[in-house]
């Protein structure tokens, strides 16, 4: 692509032709602050923050959609232009609920952080009517509080355009403007699947997780209840950055440090049970090929997924596997399983999950989910959420030493690690799939077709003297793209990973949220998916079948894979669902 030369603040810039201006100013080393833009997702020039001065235009322009021409001179932070931020921060908060103290966001809202650069005082904003505060606690697994919003319409992009979904959105018009729903319906009244994308993305405290951690405190406090936790692999890949860790560092041993401090009895991994989702659905989809069952055999293990399909694909709600996720697995495990062995009573076990996914707080309280007569899971915490309670409980984390999982619940494989990567299910079952098949080992457990981050994947296997052909989507909005392929009948595949989150568990609607600046610049999805793979990598066993303690869950208790008792314990049913909102 031809390059063009540009001056910011009077250095040349060679940027590529069609570059935007705030893109030819990070070659510069400067970074122009922005509120509303999302590389890609939201490009609207809306918030005004990064307002420039070009030479010869008129007027001040929004840096985010403009581009740069050869010889174009730009300059980012004159007084008019500083002066020009401040009276828009100054505006912002004039309709703010600026209670700062008592917000999840703050020390970690990018409105905050802009006000303090710029020099906003307290009570530096414009007096008048205000945004009233109702909060919208409808759905399952987020609250919503527009007096804290800025507009900025991050969470309606990512919900329409990466998601496909499109459940919220501006409403009336002017002052009177509010995201918010069709008719004004609560958000657990529409269409919406809890993948929390939206979460992620709010600069501000406007949206935010239902947090639990005070019940998990309460339960942990209660000398008549058994507290244990299990942790999902990618809430190991990204709780460091809540701690000031570079993205893409590894906690796991100061996260069970952690755990065992704030008091839990057992510190466990959803690993484990990820192991065990792939004995079962490995099984399933045998099953399924040898004996004309429905195909392309879907995965279950993302609970946003799950509810899209219910909704917008409730046709192929018998494509997807009858697998409960690892989470739920887990938990029946250890409401049945582990409490046989403690001798405990069911009833006394409280279980609870750290996941990086918001859905899983729909999930826990779905039908079909308590296998032996209570909750498979009691709580489901979100890796922010762990991180608030860490800190709660005043304990310095990067100061604790590295500490392993408890056993059985703790033990598990490479395979089960990749699982919170897109492709790393479909890559986990394959090892196990193959081998089953085959009845021979694999000399490379390495399926590199369908890793990656891309938002769709395919590859053909020649397996036992048949092709099989997979498919991985990530994001709602693939998936849909890929099941209209499948119905189309454009394309034939055996099996399909279908993760709700772009770049899967690594990128969940639960994970630590960073700044505009920084998922514009950085590839947050394949530094934290890294920390899996080399985690793979290095582990001595890497086949979900090969693990120890789940060899022994079946020669002692469930029998076989697909057997009545493990068919009872860790599989479901699901709904078909109409469309609202």
């Amino acid at each position: 692509m031809e390059n063009v030369t540009v001056k910011i603040n009077g250095l040349e810039v060679s940027a590529p032709a069609g570059s935007t201006i705030l893109e030819a100013a990070r070659l510069a080393g400067v970074e122009i602050p922005t509120l509303c833009y999302l590389k890609e997702i939201n490009e609207i020039g809306a918030c005004r923050m990064c307002i420039v001065e070009v030479k010869g235009a008129r007027g001040l322009v929004a840096s985010c959609v403009y581009p740069v021409s050869d010889g174009m001179e730009v300059w980012t932070n004159t007084p008019k232009i500083i002066e020009s931020r401040k009276k828009t921060l100054q505006l912002l908060l004039s309709n703010h609920d600026r209670k700062c103290l008592s917000c999840v966001r703050s020390g970690n809202c990018e409105l905050q952080k802009l006000c303090k650069e710029l020099g906003v005082e307290d009570e530096d904003y414009y007096d008048g009517e205000r945004t009233p505060s109702e909060i919208d606690d409808s759905a399952a697994h987020m609250i919503r509080d527009n007096s804290k919003c800025i507009l900025c319409r991050r969470c309606s992009a990512v919900c329409e355009k990466v998601q496909g979904i499109g459940v919220i959105g501006p409403n009336k018009r002017g002052f009177a403007t509010f995201i918010g729903s069709a008719f004004d319906m609560g958000l657990g009244e529409t269409s919406c699947v809890s993948c929390g994308q939206c979460i992620a993305v709010c600069p501000t405290g406007a949206l935010s997780e239902k947090d639990c951690t005070d019940d998990v405190l309460a339960a942990i406090a209660d000398p008549s209840k058994h507290v244990i936790v299990q942790t999902a692999p990618s809430v190991r890949a990204a709780l460091g950055e809540e701690f000031g860790y570079p993205i893409g560092t590894n906690v796991e041993g100061k996260m069970v440090a952690a755990l065992r401090r704030i008091g839990f009895d057992k510190v466990f991994d959803t690993d484990f049970a990820a192991d065990l989702t792939i004995m079962e659905e490995a099984h399933e989809f045998l099953e399924r090929v040898k004996n004309g069952g429905v195909l392309p055999l879907i995965t279950s293990c993302s609970p946003g997924w799950i509810k899209y399909c219910e909704h917008y694909f409730p046709d192929m709600t018998e494509n997807l596997s009858s697998c409960k996720s690892p989470q739920q697995m887990f938990g029946a495990i250890a409401k049945s399983y582990y409490a046989e062995k403690a001798g405990i009573d069911a009833k006394d076990i409280v279980s609870v999950s750290v996941m990086p996914c918001t859905a899983k707080k729909f999930e826990i309280g779905r039908d079909d989910q308590a296998a032996n007569g209570v909750p498979d899971v009691d709580y489901a915490m979100t890796t922010r959420e762990l991180a608030r309670l860490i800190r709660k409980c005043g304990l310095k984390f990067n100061l604790l030493p590295d500490e392993e999982f408890d056993a059985p619940l703790g033990l598990s494989t490479g395979a089960a690690t990749i699982f919170g990567a897109t492709g790393g299910v479909m890559e986990a079952a394959l090892r196990t799939a193959v081998e089953t098949l085959t009845g021979e080992e694999l000399e490379s457990v390495d399926f590199k077709e369908v890793r990656g981050t891309a938002g769709i994947k395919e590859a053909t296997y020649h397996v036992a003297g048949m092709d099989v052909n997979v498919a991985v989507a990530s994001g709602l909005g693939n998936a849909r793209e890929l099941l209209n392929r499948v119905k189309s009948g454009e394309a034939n595949y055996h099996f399909i990973e279908i993760m709700g989150c772009p770049g899967g568990c690594v990128n969940g609607g639960g994970q630590p949220q960073q700044p505009g600046y920084v998922r514009n610049t950085t590839d947050i999805r394949a530094l934290r998916a890294k920390v899996l793979y080399d985690d793979d990598a290095a582990d001595k066993i890497r086949k979900s079948h090969e693990n120890p303690a789940i060899k022994e869950l079946y020669a002692t208790y469930l029998g076989e894979p697909g057997s009545e008792k493990a068919h009872h314990l860790l599989h479901t049913t699901y709904v078909k669902r109409k469309i609202n909102g």
